[in-house]
């Protein structure tokens, strides 16, 4: 079995410390004889995020948070060499859903962001926790942001 990764999957909030996300996937890609590098970002369903007590119909803004989700994806990846066929944006829960597309595409490594919080989230945000448990490859997860010490 080759210690090398072949396909990397780096799951992005689209604020600015995605790029620093990004660029270390990018570097372990080109230690890795350029591994392909995808990305996701996922979106909560309106619905899901209101839990339903919202009498009226969210189809129309869900379809702006996700336009806005792949102008601002297209912002982020401008400087990244990453083809948009292996750009994503999804509509469910961000662990299940980058579970889920991990499998699919045979990914064997998901970088993800750390924001470097205190106690049980130490070193994971909620998101980037949810992403590592359950996850069907190795998860590296890459702090970022300011330390809050």
């Amino acid at each position: 079995m080759s210690n090398e990764y072949q396909n990397i999957l780096v799951a992005i909030d689209l604020s600015e410390d995605s790029r620093q996300v990004l660029e270390r996937a990018q570097e372990i890609a080109a230690r890795n004889r350029q591994a392909k590098v995808s990305v996701v970002h996922t979106l909560e369903p309106l619905g899901f995020a209101y839990g339903g007590d919202i009498p009226m119909d969210l189809t129309s803004i869900q379809e702006q948070l996700d336009e806005h989700a792949h102008k601002r994806m297209a912002e982020l990846l401008k400087d990244f060499d990453i083809p948009e066929e292996n750009q994503h944006v999804l509509v469910g829960m961000p662990d299940s859903e980058t579970h889920r597309l991990a499998e699919e595409n045979k990914v064997d490594l998901i970088v993800v962001g750390s924001h470097g919080r205190h106690g049980l989230q130490l070193l994971l945000g909620s998101v980037s926790s949810g992403v590592l448990h359950g996850a069907p490859c190795d998860v590296l997860a890459v702090r970022v942001g300011k330390d809050d010490n």
